[in-house]
């Protein structure tokens, strides 16, 4: 991301604008958040699993029977996960198990992705010839973007071939940002329905473009299926922040886009009533939830975008 200051600003632009028409994920390096924050997060999150997770998820685990399984497992993740939510109000001081460093840490790295969130938001404005800012007034309702980080860890599965760590399945909401162990891999994308791995770099951060996106680009850039494969063996870590619409906040296609293509592909929405549809169908594909939206569009105010 450097190179946006130096003469190869142009051409950074058009990977960019490459990765969200043809790929819906790109990753990114030399993003100003320094290594060394990004390394304490890892150690402090590696331990936090060690010291509070990794017996609870031995004992789900045993419950279930899951070591001894012989058939497709289809409903359930091989994942230990916490959910830390922060705008437009923070838990990070309620979530029970977390040392105070822990929390102070992942305080200022969540401080650090929403201004990436918001840097990246823009970029994809100027690639889409949208005014600065106009995505974050998009998702901004009357409180502001909503932005959490679901913290997961991935361990050693004996059966990785029968569960899956992450069931396929597409984001619902803005842009999401990845920070994945950098030694055990399992992320893929869907690319020309062949699956891709999306490699582990070091101190990198994964963006992938959720729903919500291709609805405000009328399909120009599009959400991308993917999934975490279950390892035999090491543990992954991975926190993915999601820097998502305000739940108020109404959805619809950018009408400057619309004036160029002259046709409406998606529906208009209020962002809640997305989530509560997502909620039950995140595991199937996401052009049946845009048709259910788009039956209840009449009913929603299309207010014009607030200038925040």
């Amino acid at each position: 991301m450097e190179l946006l200051n130096t003469e190869q600003r142009a051409a950074t632009m058009e990977k960019i604008k490459d990765a969200c028409e043809n790929w819906g994920f790109f990753e990114v390096v030399n993003h100003g958040i320094c290594h060394e924050l990004l390394d304490t997060v890892e150690k402090l999150t590696k331990g936090h699993y060690k010291k509070c997770m990794e017996q609870r998820f031995k004992e789900m685990v045993a419950s279930k029977g899951l070591e001894a399984v012989e058939t497709e497992i289809k409903d359930l993740d091989w994942e230990s996960t916490f959910f830390l939510k922060h705008l437009p109000i923070s838990n990070i001081s309620e979530v029970p198990d977390l040392e105070d460093e822990y929390r102070k840490i992942m305080k200022e790295f969540a401080e650090k992705l929403e201004k990436l969130a918001e840097q990246l938001l823009d970029l994809l404005c100027e690639n889409l010839g949208l005014e600065q800012g106009y995505i974050k007034k998009a998702f901004y309702g009357s409180n502001g973007p909503t932005f959490g980080t679901k913290v997961s860890n991935y361990p050693p599965c004996p059966k990785p071939d029968l569960i899956k760590g992450l069931r396929a399945h597409t984001d619902a909401g803005g842009i999401i940002l990845l920070f994945q162990d950098d030694k055990v891999s399992g992320l893929q994308l869907l690319k020309d329905d062949k699956w891709i791995d999306v490699p582990p770099m070091r101190h990198s951060i994964v963006i992938n473009l959720g729903d919500q996106l291709e609805v405000i680009t009328n399909g120009k850039y599009k959400s991308v299926e993917h999934r975490v494969i279950a390892q035999p063996d090491g543990n992954r870590m991975s926190l993915a922040s999601f820097y998502n619409p305000g739940s108020d906040a109404v959805i619809y296609p950018a009408p400057e886009l619309l004036e160029k293509e002259n046709k409406v592909i998606y529906p208009k929405f209020v962002f809640e009533d997305y989530m509560k549809l997502y909620a039950g169908l995140k595991f199937q594909a996401k052009e049946p939830r845009f048709e259910a939206m788009k039956a209840v569009e009449n009913t929603v105010n299309a207010a014009p975008i607030a200038t925040v």
